[in-house]
């Protein structure tokens, strides 16, 4: 699904590289957790990943179902089927929810040749998807994430993934803000996604969100390369030691 090869990247405004030498794989199906301290380049990966023109890749590639997309501007990778979910969800003033997700689908369906849902199948198909995520639909007509709290916008992102149905889920510290309440609906919504087809990259601080979408790898990033990977067992080695051990053996 995705192989990130020798990834070297930097940010355009000031040339500050971030990510030096990454390697990732990804299987199809698989759920790959990547956690590190701060500055390790996390958020940083799910940017370029995701095609955010403020960085740019100098070395290396990224192939996604075996094919390179540093060509590729964000509107194709995401018609592609390529998904970030924000650490912090952008507000749109005067855009209300419903009214994005609808443009959202029947742009995506347009790129992939489909005819555009009509107003009572989007609505059905909209109810749906919220009523599992115990969305109060009413939210629906609210501009998107304006006034929302923490759970409420990382439910309607995980709405939007839902309706997308993308191939690659990115989740840049989905967990942010959450209570356990909320953090267990939006994981209830994540793990419903999971399928063969489809591929997670969940970035997380913290063991908590790992409790409730368990991941197949983890993979600890520091200094803009991956220095160790194993199964979820490395998780809970971090969460009952912290980094410096490991960021020890890798020096």
């Amino acid at each position: 699904m995705l192989e990130i090869k020798n990834l070297h990247a930097r940010i355009v405004e000031d040339g500050t590289e971030i990510i030096r030498g990454l390697n990732l794989t990804v299987k199809d199906g698989e759920v790959a957790a990547i956690m590190g301290p701060n500055g390790s380049g996390k958020s940083t990966l799910s940017y370029i990943l995701a095609g955010r023109e403020d960085y740019e890749v100098t070395e290396g590639d990224i192939l996604y179902d075996g094919q390179s997309i540093l060509e590729m501007d964000p509107a194709e990778r995401a018609a592609a089927g390529i998904f970030l979910a924000f650490q912090y969800p952008m507000e749109i003033p005067g855009v209300a929810t419903m009214e994005f997700l609808k443009v959202a689908l029947n742009s995506l369906r347009k790129a992939r040749g489909e005819e555009p849902l009509k107003v009572p199948e989007l609505l059905k198909k909209v109810k749906e998807a919220a009523g599992s995520l115990d969305m109060d639909v009413a939210m629906l007509k609210r501009p998107l994430n304006v006034g929302f709290s923490g759970g409420e916008k990382k439910r309607a992102e995980i709405l939007q993934m839902k309706l997308l149905e993308p191939q690659l889920c990115v989740l840049d510290e989905t967990d942010s803000g959450l209570d356990i309440d909320a953090l267990k609906v939006v994981a209830d919504g994540v793990n419903s996604l999971r399928s063969p087809d489809r591929s997670i990259v969940v970035i997380t601080h913290y063991q908590r969100l790992l409790e409730h979408i368990v991941p197949d790898t983890v993979h600890v990033l520091y200094r803009g390369q991956v220095i160790k990977s194993g199964d979820k067992s490395l998780a809970l080695e971090l969460e009952a030691n912290g980094y410096a051990g490991i960021i020890g053996e890798a020096a």
